[in-house]
């Protein structure tokens, strides 16, 4: 999530909103977000209903959910997903930031 952070400014200047899904019961999760305080909406999910319907994988031996990443467009379709075999399997910000260029490119000529 640093990364995420790290870039913030970037993705609302593409008209983005990042929410992050954790495992954590509510209080668990709203003590981690204040105390690191991320500019990005997150969302407890302690029963993995989100995680579920994005087949976001748990892998008890991998340390649990392995990270899931959904670029969802403006009518609520998935544009992107990529689901890590491990915990640093993330993809880098850049390769987001072209998605969300080309996904507004799209919009702005009518193909999305």
């Amino acid at each position: 999530m640093a990364q995420l952070r790290q870039d913030y400014d970037q993705f609302v200047a593409r008209d983005a909103a990042i929410l992050v899904v954790g495992p954590e019961k509510p209080d668990a999760f709203r003590r981690y977000w204040d105390a690191n305080e991320f500019p990005f909406v997150g969302l407890p999910d302690p029963d993995h209903r989100v995680a579920k319907l994005y087949g976001q994988q748990v892998r008890w031996l991998k340390l649990g959910r392995m990270p899931a990443l959904v670029v969802i467009d403006k009518q609520g379709q998935v544009y992107y997903q990529h689901h890590g075999n491990s915990m640093r399997d993330i993809p880098e910000n850049q390769r987001i930031l072209a998605l969300l260029d080309e996904l507004n490119r799209r919009a702005a000529n009518g193909d999305a």
